[in-house]
């Protein structure tokens, strides 16, 4: 799961191999008011904006309650005193990579590894609205900051720099870079990399733009993910503060049982038929 605009965004398809721009009519394209929406739109400022406000009011909160945690699965142990932390994932929370989403969409490709991690060596995503500034905040607080993302380790070094260049706290001598694949059971579910931060420090706050972010049950059917989300409904805008993302994640790919070896029009149907629609005018 996974900005930056630039002058030009001919100069992302060259990164990425794939020529020089050329002039090109439109198509249609599923993910184009979803990717318009990230780059153009002053809303998506505002959501942003608005997400990590809320977020220094709870940090604050946070700090001042021993008993709070927002890894209630994961926080083991008396855990009151120890010292606090956020965690925060990456792409689409962090880091807007929407030029990454439209050079698919006007290449007609769809995400694969190969150009995201050609992508990330770019080192062009800018920060979302607000990140920075709550990073900053956070660690002026004395709480460690720990980036916790879907990106594999072989970008780390690239993801470094990049959120480096932007002015993202580090995090010194501690290592706060949670890589997919850094260590053998760090997968793309996150539970076991919050627990490696829990058992040595209280994580206050956990920041995300898909339900994977917060909870290992996304990759389930459209009602267990309800479920799932229901259990923990209290912790929405307390200690879990979601981005908007309509760009890509488990959202969209429920509704054809993530299954990816579909066909795009077979993954496409499913989700208009998972659309819930009214029956228009009466006769």
């Amino acid at each position: 799961m996974i900005a930056s605009r630039i002058l030009a965004l001919g100069a992302v398809a060259l990164v990425l191999g794939a020529g020089t721009a050329v002039a090109q009519e439109p198509t249609p394209h599923d993910m184009l008011l979803a990717t318009l929406w990230n780059q153009r739109s002053v809303e998506y400022k505002g959501n942003a904006l608005t997400v990590y406000a809320l977020a220094k009011i709870r940090l604050e909160q946070a700090l001042a309650d021993k008993s709070w945690t927002a890894a209630p699965a994961e926080q083991k142990g008396d855990f009151a005193n120890l010292p606090p932390a956020v965690v925060l994932d990456v792409d689409e929370t962090v880091l807007d990579n929407s030029p990454y989403e439209v050079w698919l969409l006007k290449n007609n490709q769809t995400f694969g590894l190969k150009t995201w991690n050609e992508f990330c060596a770019a080192q062009i995503s800018r920060a979302v609205p607000g990140a920075v500034e709550f990073t900053k905040f956070a660690d002026s607080k004395g709480v460690k900051v720990f980036y916790l993302t879907g990106r594999g380790v072989e970008t780390e070094k690239d993801t470094r720099a990049n959120m480096e260049k932007l002015g993202f706290p580090m995090g010194g001598n501690v290592d706060t870079f949670l890589m997919q694949g850094k260590q053998k059971d760090w997968g793309s579910a996150k539970s076991t990399r919050r627990a490696a931060i829990t058992k040595d420090y209280r994580l206050l706050l956990n920041f995300g733009d898909n339900f994977g972010d917060f909870d290992d049950r996304y990759r389930l059917s459209e009602a267990e993910r309800e479920k799932a989300f229901d259990e923990n409904k209290e912790r929405w805008g307390r200690e879990w503060l979601v981005l908007a993302n309509p760009t890509y994640g488990s959202f969209e790919s429920a509704p054809f049982g993530h299954d990816f070896k579909k066909s795009r029009e077979e993954q496409r149907k499913a989700k208009w038929d998972a659309l819930e629609g009214w029956a228009g005018p009466k006769p």
